[in-house]
């Protein structure tokens, strides 16, 4: 008995940390990175795709001692903007450029090429990186959302495994689940949620975040399974079920189709308070990017930012 209940507890505990570990190296805002030979030297790489709190983002290439120079290109996402080209400049065995802040949701598409002699090398090797901003989450209420979630998916693990157990403490574990998953996803979410992309709740019926979504159907398949604790006849097997769509739920990576600023919308609104956007000096190739930018301040609108919430 107790050696069956330790296994159990064993194995809910690697289901847990494996999904989580999963779920962060395969999402959306997880650092895309990799190797890129160039002049007989290798350059390894770490692009951000996700940017917290105030400020610019810098991006910074490691080059060591080969001789390099850079050029980083951005622009708004899905978006007609032309590309801005920005210089890299030299910086402690690194080429470094800064992609400006934009509002919360706000994303840009970027990508960077190396120079060395003839030699010419794209960060990535195809296509660009996409990168979101979001405000800054209090460190205290992150850590609390996401060690009450990983308790739930714990908890949610070891309840059903009880089909294979004695169904003595189905009960209480069943409960606690549910209460974990209601305030880590439905209190603290929107409370994270709230600060990273001012708005509390993005997924239905308001929406398609999907984070939002997947943390309501986990909550929801865990209250079918209590109200069959009281009314089925097999509880165990509800509970095995409500585990195995909350495991799926978390091995979906997180910030798939998460909160997304419509450019075209602002636009169309007026630009954000305090917004700065660079404005073009110096256009070497008009229809694809400026060589020089400097900014200045928009005007100020009162109505809220529209956000979509599609990726």
């Amino acid at each position: 008995m107790q050696m069956r209940t330790a296994l159990f507890w064993t194995l809910a505990v690697v289901v847990t940390l494996a999904s989580g570990l999963y779920q962060r190296r395969t999402g959306p805002t997880y650092p895309l990175s990799g190797t890129a030979e160039l002049a007989g030297q290798t350059i390894e790489y770490s692009l951000p795709r996700s940017h917290g709190g105030d400020g610019d983002q810098e991006i910074r290439i490691p080059t060591g001692e080969v001789p390099v120079t850079g050029t980083m290109e951005w622009k708004r996402h899905k978006t007609k903007d032309a590309w801005v080209m920005v210089d890299m400049t030299a910086a402690g065995g690194a080429l470094v450029a800064n992609l400006p802040h934009q509002p919360p949701a706000g994303k840009l598409d970027y990508r960077i090429t190396l120079r060395s002699g003839e030699a010419t090398v794209h960060l990535p090797s195809e296509g660009g990186v996409v990168i979101r901003f979001r405000g800054d989450v209090p460190a205290a209420v992150l850590v609390t959302h996401v060690a009450v979630m990983f308790l739930s998916m714990l908890f949610s693990v070891r309840a059903g495994l009880e089909l294979w157990g004695t169904g003595k403490n189905l009960k209480p574990m069943m409960y606690v689940t549910l209460v974990l998953m209601g305030i880590g996803g439905l209190i603290l979410g929107p409370i994270v949620q709230k600060y990273a992309f001012d708005a509390y709740w993005t997924g239905w019926p308001f929406g398609h975040d999907m984070t939002d979504n997947k943390t309501l159907a986990a909550f929801l398949a865990w209250g079918v399974a209590v109200v069959m604790l009281h009314r089925g006849k097999h509880p165990a097997r509800w509970a095995c079920g409500a585990a195995l769509v909350t495991l799926i739920v978390f091995l979906i990576p997180h910030s798939v189709l998460g909160s997304e600023l419509n450019y075209e919308e602002m636009d169309k609104a007026g630009k954000p308070a305090g917004a700065v956007i660079p404005v073009p000096v110096e256009t070497r190739r008009p229809d694809v990017c400026v060589r020089r930018m400097q900014s200045v301040p928009l005007i100020t609108v009162r109505e809220p930012i529209p956000v979509a919430t599609t990726a």
